[in-house]
């Protein structure tokens, strides 16, 4: 049975993706800063088959609370086979382009607070020897244009940290994939118009299943 921790569960994709897991009977521990939309969420998985659900509100931004986050989401899961990061945030390009602040503000809900989940969790699998570590980037990050280049920036950033990630966690038996959909139609782009080149997170999710199932 796996045992799944979901960093931003109430992300379109992270929800889609986790109800194929729930079908599967997984158990899970869910971290959103939203708490009546990470209910939602909870309760659906438990719908859907899941075997047990257990919740922590926290502005992934607040990284000095993510050591403690892993523990509890450790002690509630009685242990960690898989770690989801699916948090994120598009910002607002123009501002982010003109002010620093707004800027720092992108790379650190999109890369930072990425890093330090991942420094701890790394950690964990390291001597665990075992495990997976499914991240959101984005193919945003392989070329970066100027309509939004700090969000661009910081998914160059992320997907380049995971490469090295996954280059030194593959010696101790961890998988780490890189997750990088192009558009998708979901409360983060619904500002956007939207054509037939937006994937349904329904389909990515199933997507992302199979490939964590399959350790790619």
């Amino acid at each position: 049975m796996d045992k799944i921790l979901i960093v931003g569960a109430t992300s379109a994709i992270a929800h889609a993706t986790a109800r194929h897991f729930a079908h599967d009977g997984a158990q899970f521990h869910l971290i959103a800063r939203n708490a009546e939309q990470l209910q939602a969420v909870a309760d659906d998985l438990r719908a859907h088959g899941a075997a047990n659900v257990s919740t922590a509100v926290l502005d992934l931004n607040d990284t000095d609370a993510h050591q403690a986050a892993l523990d509890t989401a450790v002690r509630e899961l009685g242990g960690l086979d898989v770690l989801f990061i699916a948090h994120g945030a598009l910002g607002d390009p123009i501002a982010s382009a003109k002010d620093y602040a707004v800027a720092l503000d992108v790379l650190q809900t999109n890369f930072l607070s990425a890093v330090s989940m991942l420094t701890v969790a790394g950690a964990y699998f390291e001597q665990q020897r075992r495990g997976i570590i499914a991240v959101i980037s984005s193919v945003a990050g392989d070329r970066v244009r100027a309509s939004n280049t700090v969000y661009g920036a910081a998914m160059a950033a992320k997907t380049g940290y995971l490469s090295g990630l996954r280059n030194r966690l593959s010696k101790r038996g961890v998988t780490v994939i890189t997750i990088k959909p192009g558009q998708v139609s979901s409360p983060m782009t619904a500002h956007m118009k939207q054509g037939l080149t937006f994937a349904k997170p329904e389909q990515v999710g199933h997507d992302i299943y199979r490939a964590m199932k399959r350790g790619q």
